[in-house]
């Protein structure tokens, strides 16, 4: 008998992450709010449901992959829970935050839900390729439980259980804090070097093999080289993430003065361009006030 999944969120990540398991031979239902994603989940051989609730109908796992806290919780209600299997898991792929999970978590206990979280690291084509990466909060028995079902979109080597719940959560949040700040001070130091007259290829590869070298630079400063700003997360998303880690580090008293300029630096930029796709606008915004463009 097929294994029953239910998906929420059928976007550039969950779009992909439904074809694999359709793929693998699972009974894969899903919803999304915007009903102009049936005909992508309908191409991928997913059973298109019209409601959440309908979708996580007496289904053995639930996953959602949506953009952020509220949308994870204005689509798992308690109608959403009590329609899963007895006994069921939801996992959630989703960016959310620790503090707005947390209810949700305990309603699903309460019910016998088991929860994991499971944000995402990795870009569309990993998802098709089912290289993700996945930073797991939650029970490591509950894991191991569905480990071969997470195998299938991520790679198993990737699949780390960094701690209970909220660890998950809070891993991502951080990385994407290390990622953006570090692409905001590659950016500073290469107007800089630009500037002062040294050669942006010279410098990218003399920064890639010293200790100041990262895989920001290793692997993405190509794409800004060629004018990509890397369209494929919206700038909102990304300055709402970066506000949940600044207002973390407030409520738990730690440092947190350049958490803070980062968010601020990404504030500035959508200010600027608006809740348009680009992961690395925060680095226009300042090739705009250098009046120079990093370009290899």
């Amino acid at each position: 008998m097929q294994q029953q999944i239910g998906i929420i969120g059928i976007g550039r990540m969950g779009t992909p992450i439904a074809a694999r398991l359709v793929d693998a031979g699972l009974a894969v239902a899903v919803h999304d709010v915007r009903a102009e994603r049936e005909q992508a989940a309908l191409d991928h051989g997913a059973q298109w449901r019209t409601s959440a609730c309908a979708a996580a109908a007496d289904a053995e796992v639930l996953i959602t992959v949506l953009p952020g806290p509220a949308e994870v919780t204005a689509a798992v209600t308690e109608e959403v829970l009590a329609a899963l299997a007895p006994g069921a898991t939801w996992i959630d792929m989703s960016s959310n935050a620790p503090a707005a999970a947390a209810p949700l978590r305990e309603r699903a206990a309460a019910r016998g839900i088991g929860v994991l979280e499971a944000p995402i690291g990795g870009s569309p084509a990993d998802a098709e390729t089912g290289s993700l990466r996945l930073f797991v909060g939650g029970d490591g028995e509950l894991l191991a439980r569905h480990r071969a079902l997470l195998e299938l979109v991520a790679d198993p080597r990737r699949i780390a259980l960094v701690g209970g719940p909220g660890a998950g959560y809070t891993v991502k949040l951080l990385i994407n804090l290390l990622w953006f700040g570090q692409a905001a001070a590659t950016a500073e130091a290469l107007l800089l070097g630009q500037r002062a007259g040294v050669d942006l290829n010279v410098l990218r590869d003399t920064l890639a093999e010293s200790a100041a070298g990262s895989d920001f630079i290793r692997r993405d400063l190509s794409s800004l080289f060629a004018g990509d700003y890397l369209a494929s997360y919206p700038l909102d998303r990304i300055h709402d993430q970066l506000a949940v880690v600044a207002s973390m580090a407030a409520e738990l008293a730690t440092p947190h003065t350049i958490a803070e300029r980062v968010r601020g630096l990404h504030q500035e930029a959508l200010q600027r361009y608006g809740p348009v796709d680009g992961e690395l606008l925060a680095v226009a915004l300042l090739e705009e006030q250098a009046g120079a463009r990093l370009r290899g």
